[in-house]
């Protein structure tokens, strides 16, 4: 059986609660993405993911809505 694993990112570029409900979206899209927390006060992220999913993809989806994220 695989394990869920737990991410967090650090989010460059939010402000308001709209920003972060974008980022909480743009991390849902990604396959296999369980679960998705965003904390604008400290601008992190903490993902619940499957085995398959890449540090590389959350940034990159991320990024493509507009702000800059990385391991944290």
């Amino acid at each position: 059986m695989s394990e869920n694993k737990r991410m967090v990112l650090q989010i460059t570029g939010m402000h308001c609660s709209g920003c972060a409900m974008t980022v909480t979206r743009a991390l849902k899209k990604v396959n296999g993405v369980l679960n998705v927390e965003v904390h604008l006060p400290s601008n992190t992220a903490v993902v619940e993911a499957g085995e398959g999913v890449s540090l590389d993809a959350l940034t990159a989806a991320v990024e493509k809505v507009g702000y800059k994220a990385e391991g944290a």
